[in-house]
C-alpha cells in the first residue's frame, strides 16, 4: 500500500519532467539526477512510514538536488519543489512545526522571485504546495491505514491469546477436578468390588454422576458458559470428602454474596478440595466461608499433608487461582506446619450484594 501511493505521487510529478527535459537535450544527465533525488526522496518516505525517524539529513541532500539543479535544466525542473514540499511537511506533522510548514508552502513560489524568467515555470511554482499537500495526505492516509493494521493484527493475536488462556484454566479448574474425583471413586469401586461390598453400585452410581457432571463442565468451557453456584460446589465437596472417609465439617456465615465474587470462590473451593485429594492422606477436612466486614474468607484446613510433594504436581492450579483471585481483587494464603496440617484461605473483597445463599448454616458431618 505504501508503495503503490508512493509511485503514484512520484509519477504523477515525474513524467512530464522527464518529457520535458528529453525535448530540451538534457536527457541523459537529467535522467541520473531525476533517478537520485528520487531515490532520497522515497528514502526518506518509506522510512517515515517504517517508523525510523530523523532523516533530517536526506531532507538537506532532497532540497540541493531540487535547487542545484534549476541553474542547469531550467523550468522543467520546477515540479521538483512539489516534492520537497511534501517530505517539509511529512517532517512538520511529524514534529509539530510551523515553521516547516511555511518553509514548505514558500518552497515553490519562491523562484518566483528569481531575476531570470526562465528559472522557473509560475504555473509549476505555484502548484508546489499543493503537490506537497497531496503527497502528504497521501503517505498520512497510508501511514494511517498501516497501523490500523497492525493495531487490528495485535488486537487479534491478543485476543486468542486471550481466550486460549481462558480455555486452558477453566479446563484445569473444573475438568481437573472432576477427573480427579473419579480416579479416586473408581479405586474406591475396585477395592468394594474385591470386597464384595454391597457399596460398590451406590459408588457406581455416584461415579456415572459424576462423569456426567463432567461431560456438562467440558460443553460449558467449551461454550464459555456459567458454572455450578457455590452452595451447589459446597454440597458437593463436602459428598465427595466423605465418600473417601474424610469428616467434613463445613460452616458458612455469608448471606448474601455478588456474582463474581461467588464464582471466584467457587473456583477456589474446587481446587482447594482437589488439593485435600492429590496431595494428602486427610482424615478431617474443615471448610469455612465466613464474612469479614467488607472482605470474604474462605479457608480449608486438612490434615494428613505429605512430607514431601512428589514430582509433577505442579502448581497451575494455584497459578490459574491467583489470576481469578486478581480479577476480583483478592488473594491467596497458603499455611503448612509440620504436624501434617495444611490451611488453604482465600481472601476477595466484597462491594455489592447480589446473589443470595439461602441461608448461614453450620454443618458437621462425621463417618
Amino acid at each position: 500500500m505504501a508503495w503503490l501511493t508512493l509511485m503514484a505521487g512520484l509519477l504523477t510529478v515525474t513524467v512530464p519532467v522527464q518529457a520535458e527535459l528529453a525535448g530540451s537535450g538534457f536527457s541523459p544527465a537529467a535522467s541520473v539526477t531525476l533517478l537520485l533525488l528520487l531515490a532520497v526522496h522515497a528514502r526518506f518516505v518509506l522510512g517515515g512510514l517504517a517508523g525510523r525517524a530523523g532523516g533530517w539529513w536526506l531532507v538537506g541532500v532532497q532540497a540541493w538536488l531540487t535547487y542545484v539543479p534549476l541553474a542547469v535544466f531550467g523550468a522543467a525542473w520546477t515540479p521538483m519543489c512539489g516534492l520537497l514540499a511534501g517530505a517539509l511537511l511529512l517532517v512538520a506533522g511529524r514534529i509539530s512545526s510551523a515553521t516547516l510548514v511555511a518553509l514548505a508552502v514558500c518552497c515553490g513560489p519562491v523562484l518566483l522571485a528569481a531575476p531570470h524568467d526562465g528559472l522557473a515555470d509560475r504555473g509549476w511554482a505555484l502548484a508546489a504546495p499543493v503537490l506537497g499537500l497531496m503527497e502528504y495526505a497521501l503517505v498520512s492516509l497510508a501511514a494511517r491505514a498501516q497501523w490500523l493494521a497492525s493495531a487490528r493484527t495485535d488486537a487479534i493475536r491478543t485476543s486468542v491469546a486471550l481466550e486460549r488462556r481462558r480455555f486452558s484454566r477453566d479446563l484445569h479448574d473444573l475438568v481437573g477436578h472432576r477427573l480427579t474425583a473419579l480416579v479416586l471413586k473408581t479405586q474406591l469401586i475396585d477395592r468394594l468390588v474385591d470386597e464384595e461390598n454391597e457399596k460398590a453400585k451406590l459408588e457406581v452410581g455416584e461415579t456415572l454422576e459424576l462423569l456426567r457432571t463432567l461431560a456438562g463442565d467440558v460443553r460449558a468451557v467449551a461454550h464459555g458458559g456459567r458454572r455450578s453456584s457455590l452452595e451447589v460446589e459446597m454440597s458437593s465437596a463436602r459428598a465427595l470428602l466423605e465418600s473417601v472417609g474424610v469428616r467434613c465439617q463445613i460452616r458458612v456465615a455469608c448471606p448474601d454474596l455478588p456474582g463474581d465474587v461467588a464464582d471466584a470462590l467457587t473456583h477456589a473451593l474446587r481446587e482447594g478440595v482437589t488439593n485435600v485429594l492429590r496431595h494428602a492422606e486427610a482424615r478431617q477436612c474443615d471448610i469455612q466461608l465466613l464474612d469479614r466486614g467488607e472482605l470474604v474468607r474462605l479457608s480449608i484446613k486438612n490434615d494428613g499433608v505429605r512430607p514431601v510433594r512428589r514430582t509433577g504436581e505442579s502448581g497451575q492450579g494455584l497459578m490459574n487461582l491467583t489470576e481469578r483471585m486478581a480479577d476480583v481483587g483478592g488473594w491467596l494464603e497458603i499455611t503448612a506446619v509440620r504436624s501434617g496440617q495444611f490451611t488453604f484461605s482465600v481472601y476477595v473483597p466484597q462491594i455489592n450484594k447480589r446473589v443470595k445463599f439461602t441461608n448461614a448454616y453450620e454443618v458437621s458431618t462425621h463417618r
